[in-house]
């Protein structure tokens, strides 16, 4: 198949996708508009039943715990599309990478800054991560933070202080292992008799931070897949760089 019969069969799904998000916009409520009591409900209730103040984690990570896994595998499932279309394929000429600029042009000042605020950002990443069920944050939030603190060495440094701190092979297994975790963590009800994803943690003390059960640590597994997935991207991006390599024009 040729590049120009491919983008002419991409218009048919598009064409279809854009009439399905024309039909949704259609029927969504005005705006400020709220149709149902369900938000009221588990508003007045979360903090009771589950112990965690931050309601929309209670809501990811518990009441809907089954959608968010979804959506975890669609980040999971979105960097192997990423990391397929940038592979490099053995039969690509390439030369070397003589244009490519590894050595930011950045002042002394700029660089002297940016070191101590990799250390704010990871500090930062951690207490959103850790912090979910009480504060605004959790998993997905903490995990963009941390996946940051690598590129803000790399702004100030190059690419072989990128590599020092992080491992594509590693970035590969964790993530695996966090998005594996979640699952592990709803499997682990099952065999309690429960159904899937409940929260058969102790519920621990409102406000604590070992508090919420199941929900702070399914917000932990998701900061590692998310923080590993980011990093596999940004390393894939900077791979013509890691490599010296870049295909020929």
């Amino acid at each position: 198949m040729t590049d120009r019969t491919r983008a002419r069969w991409v218009f048919l799904p598009l064409a279809g996708f854009a009439a399905l998000y024309a039909y949704s916009v259609h029927n969504l409520p005005p705006w400020g508009a709220y149709r149902g009591p369900y938000g009221d409900t588990i508003a007045r209730l979360a903090v009771y039943e589950r112990h965690a103040t931050d309601v929309v984690n209670a809501i990811n990570y518990d009441y809907r715990a089954f959608d968010t896994l979804g959506e975890e595998f669609i980040l999971f499932t979105a960097v192997l599309g990423v990391a397929m279309l940038l592979r490099r394929e053995t039969q690509t000429a390439v030369k070397p990478a003589g244009r490519v600029v590894d050595t930011p042009p950045l002042s002394s000042a700029a660089r002297l800054t940016t070191l101590p605020a990799l250390l704010v950002t990871i500090l930062f990443g951690m207490y959103i991560g850790l912090h979910g069920q009480l504060t605004p944050g959790g998993g997905f939030q903490a995990g963009v933070i941390l996946a940051t603190a690598p590129v803000l060495l790399y702004l100030c440094e190059n690419t072989a202080a990128f590599r020092r701190i992080t491992s594509h092979a590693a970035a590969e297994v964790i993530e695996a292992i966090g998005a594996g975790g979640y699952a592990v963590i709803g499997l682990v009800p099952l065999l309690m008799g429960a159904p899937l994803l409940t929260n058969v943690l102790p519920l621990g003390v409102t406000g604590d931070v070992f508090s919420s059960g199941t929900i702070a640590l399914i917000s932990v597994t998701v900061g590692v897949e998310v923080t590993c997935s980011f990093l596999m991207v940004i390393y894939a991006y900077l791979e013509e760089i890691i490599t010296g390599e870049v295909p020929e024009s």
